[in-house]
């Protein structure tokens, strides 16, 4: 009876992560990237599985402040601000065009200066266009797959959604200009992007966030930044079917925590993933576009879980 009750408590430690670790510290970095200043955020230890954390629009490595100490103390965490993002270097977008191209190259650019050879990707929003040019770059270098609210599917898009990226590229008349500016204005980032999914529960969305992306929004070139990538987004729905493809010919360790409460990036994207990743793990919460500012605790629970059972399955050392 005790040699029975000593391996089902083998079985149950092993079958999920262990609960309340200490978080490391986090710090606050800056790395030089083909001549340009790239700011991220840094906790835990090198050795331990890394996990880089790509941000959505209109945001930047703040909006997983609270996500970091949730697995630092597990694994290394890498937040990057985008070039044109955050503290990052904002070449004047006159001179330097920004596309999602660009982005990759200085995201990729930095894992290589901080000697990070193996990794898994968080993609959020913007995160997924950017995450998946790395990969398709470098294959070898991602360990696994956490997908929260990133298209790589037609089927995430309303068409109305996918209407407003196609206007954007093609449309370059000075009304349709002024509607993307206007995108980038106090009053969508705060109704149309924070607000529009928490209404029946303001509270738990932080002001501090869009405080933080407005302060990065107050000029017009600042601006400009993020309407050249607002125009540059219809490539990647062109580019989907590349993206597809690479999850069907590698199929990597997929995590998908969707919040779908989301009436941009809905539901239906997250599941499309397991028509090519079908062997993907899939949890849709009650949370909108910024799942992360409302469930950081329960991502972080799928993402603590979905790392020890992959760490498991790779006979890596279990965490303590």
């Amino acid at each position: 009876m005790v040699l029975l009750f000593m391996t089902l408590l083998s079985f149950t430690a092993n079958a999920t992560a262990p609960e309340a670790v200490l978080p490391s510290k986090t710090y606050y970095k800056f790395a030089t990237v083909e001549g340009k200043r790239i700011f991220y955020r840094e906790a835990g230890q090198h050795p331990k599985q890394t996990i880089v954390l790509l941000h959505g629009y209109p945001s930047s490595s703040h909006s997983y402040r609270e996500l970091i100490p949730l697995l630092s103390g597990r694994y290394h965490i890498i937040a990057p601000d985008y070039l044109g993002s955050g503290y990052s270097d904002r070449p004047d977008p006159s001179t330097q065009k920004y596309s999602f191209n660009l982005l990759a190259t200085y995201v990729a650019g930095l894992l290589e200066t901080l000697n990070v050879q193996r990794y898994t990707l968080y993609m959020q929003d913007f995160g997924a266009p950017v995450g998946f040019r790395m990969l398709l770059n470098n294959s070898q270098e991602l360990e696994a797959l956490i997908i929260q609210n990133g298209n790589a599917y037609l089927d995430g898009l309303t068409p109305s959604r996918q209407a407003f990226f196609k206007t954007a590229k093609e449309d370059n008349s000075t009304l349709q200009l002024d509607k993307l500016y206007g995108f980038t204005g106090q009053q969508a980032i705060v109704n149309k992007q924070y607000l529009r999914d928490v209404q029946s529960a303001p509270e738990t969305m932080n002001p501090d966030s869009r405080s933080h992306d407005l302060h990065f929004l107050h000029s017009d070139k600042d601006r400009l930044i993020q309407v050249q990538l607002l125009q540059d987004y219809y490539n990647n729905l062109l580019d989907y079917p590349l993206w597809q493809a690479y999850l069907r010919r590698y199929q990597p360790p997929t995590l998908i925590v969707w919040g779908q409460n989301d009436p941009a990036f809905i539901a239906d994207g997250a599941k499309a993933y397991l028509r090519d990743v079908p062997n993907a793990e899939l949890h849709l919460l009650d949370a909108g576009h910024f799942a992360v500012e409302e469930k950081p605790v329960e991502i972080a629970k799928h993402i603590t879980n979905f790392m020890h059972k992959l760490r498991a399955k790779n006979n890596m050392p279990l965490e303590q």
